[in-house]
């Protein structure tokens, strides 16, 4: 019985180390599509947008302004137990057409044509003054007709 109690503890200690082994591992996950290079090679420089639909597909965005080009994203995340996510693979394709509708040009970037964007911090000045809630309200008791709220002329 000595023996089955010591098997169990170390059998415990064991699958308590692996699952936290396992705990630690990196996950990855996989976002978006790019349609691979055999679909790609069927669109060509001057082909209508409808065509590029047909062959390739519509993508999950577009220019934000005007459709002017379509962006077909793709991007694979590591997950590490605490760590913030971090992007280990970006695809984009970019398919930009004229002002007919006509692809005038297809680019491919990769994780390394990006660049980082610092953000702008500015900050808005609000036009309310600094007058509280109260002294709001109560200075609105002058400007109330009562004829009026009550629907009278």
């Amino acid at each position: 019985m000595h023996r089955s109690k010591r098997g169990l503890t170390t059998g415990l200690l064991g699958l308590c180390l692996a699952l936290g082994l396992a705990a630690c591992s990196a996950t990855f996950d996989n976002h978006g599509f790019v349609p691979p290079p055999e679909d790609l090679a069927a669109v060509n420089i001057g082909d209508s947008r409808d065509s590029v639909a047909e062959a390739i597909g519509t993508p999950g965005a577009s220019g934000v302004m005007r459709d002017e080009a379509w962006f077909y994203t793709a991007y694979r995340v590591r997950n590490y137990a605490y760590r913030a996510p971090e992007v280990t693979e970006r695809q984009i394709l970019a398919v930009s057409f004229d002002g007919a509708g006509r692809v005038q040009n297809i680019e491919e970037f990769g994780l390394d044509d990006g660049e980082i964007i610092e953000l702008s911090r500015r900050v808005t000045t609000s036009s309310v003054r600094e007058v509280s809630f109260l002294s709001q309200i109560l200075s609105n008791f002058g400007r109330i007709n009562i004829g009026e709220a009550l629907g009278g002329e």
